[in-house]
């Protein structure tokens, strides 16, 4: 069986002050064409389906129109809601839509009842495992603490206790939106941090013949058998080194895999240039630039007059600009953002307990405290964002 495995459209997400809606109808269109000229079976979508909870009317226009393209295929689509979707309002109409081809995945409940789906071979039972919000889903899924593991770990179970239920030889596929360990991260994903914790071992789908993973904004492979797709658009600079593709994964007859990745059209290439204004203005090795959507950071001493105006002279595409003076890390002027960069907030809370206790921070007792604070307000964002 062939699969077309994608995620992370984030349908509605602007880039700096870029739209994107017109970038994302051109993956659209490249979705819809690879599936017609890659003989697909069917297609994989593992969440953030829009970019959040209530996405602007023009980027529900295209998600409808996307999934009228796929049905008038006669492809099977599996689709599970992400961290920025509203699962309630993803689903909304999923068993007519099954009835079309289309299947929706955004309740927990469901974890455990599958989308078979046959070819010559025999059966695939397709799970799909929408986000799961740990302290919204634990007491739903028997899960003995509200971690991302464990809520995982519970609904795995769900999964492996109805594939043990069904013929031998039946194949197995799982969707999961999540932060797998091994995985990369990048600026633009939204953090689900818990107790401390993001990242949940990828042991959590062993037995699974694929795991179709989204979340993680670059392309990657966890095990053969785990991978991210990737977001098919940057969202961040920090995506510059990124090939965006989807994961065109053919299923054995016994549940062999093997993956090859399909490009997706990229709208402009981005750039991160960093050094002294005249330097970035008269370096010629930057006109490759030129074309591209440029992020600048400026290492003069002193911050230039204008600079966005007469970097846009050249790069007329740059997009966000930066002031960091070449200084040492320990100067007293080297800038907060600096000193705070690749930190959690768990880190930066236990920093500023030691700050003001004149360098002894927080016991274990007190980081417990912080955590559930952190976890309390994050769950509160999600929770408000989807009675939006």
């Amino acid at each position: 069986m062939r699969l077309l495995h994608t995620s992370d459209w984030h349908l509605g997400r602007s880039f700096h002050r870029v739209n994107l809606l017109g970038a994302q109808a051109d993956f659209v269109d490249h979705l819809v064409r690879t599936v017609g000229e890659q003989q697909v079976d069917a297609v994989l979508v593992a969440g953030d389906v829009y970019d959040r909870a209530v996405p602007p009317l023009a980027a529900v226009e295209l998600f409808d129109d996307t999934l009228h393209r796929l049905a008038a295929l006669g492809v099977p689509v599996v689709m599970i809601s992400g961290n920025h979707d509203s699962a309630r309002r993803l689903g909304v109409g999923s068993g007519l839509m099954g009835r079309a081809g289309v299947h929706l995945r955004t309740d927990t409940a469901g974890v455990g009842t599958p989308v078979l789906l046959t070819d010559a071979h025999g059966t695939v039972a397709v799970h799909g495992l929408p986000y799961l919000e740990p302290a919204l889903v634990r007491e739903q899924l028997g899960a003995d603490r509200a971690g991302h593991t464990a809520v995982l770990d519970a609904a795995m179970r769900r999964v492996r206790a109805d594939l043990a239920a069904r013929p031998a030889g039946t194949r197995s596929v799982v969707l999961a939106h999540a932060f797998v360990s091994g995985g990369t991260s990048s600026d633009s994903e939204r953090d689900i941090t818990v107790g401390g914790v993001a990242a949940v071992p990828a042991r959590v789908f062993e037995g699974v013949d694929y795991a179709a993973l989204g979340h993680l904004h670059g392309c990657q492979t966890i095990t053969e058998r785990v991978r991210y797709s990737g977001s098919p658009l940057a969202y961040s600079f920090s995506e510059a080194g990124h090939r965006k593709s989807m994961w065109l994964v053919d299923l054995g007859p016994g549940g062999e895999v093997t993956a090859e990745r399909i490009d997706c059209p990229v709208p402009r290439p981005l750039a991160r240039i960093r050094g002294r204004l005249a330097d970035l203005l008269d370096d010629q090795r930057l006109e490759p630039h030129e074309s591209a959507w440029v992020e600048a950071t400026l290492t003069d001493p002193v911050r230039p007059h204008e600079p966005m105006a007469r970097l846009a002279r050249r790069f007329p595409h740059v997009l966000a600009l930066a002031h960091e003076p070449d200084r040492a890390p320990d100067d007293p002027l080297a800038s907060y953002a600096q000193r705070l960069g690749g930190r959690t907030d768990q880190q930066i809370a236990e920093d500023f307990v030691g700050h003001v206790r004149g360098g002894s921070g927080p016991d274990e007792s007190e980081r417990g405290v912080l955590r559930e604070a952190l976890d309390a307000v994050r769950v509160d964002d999600t929770v408000r964002e989807v009675a939006r």
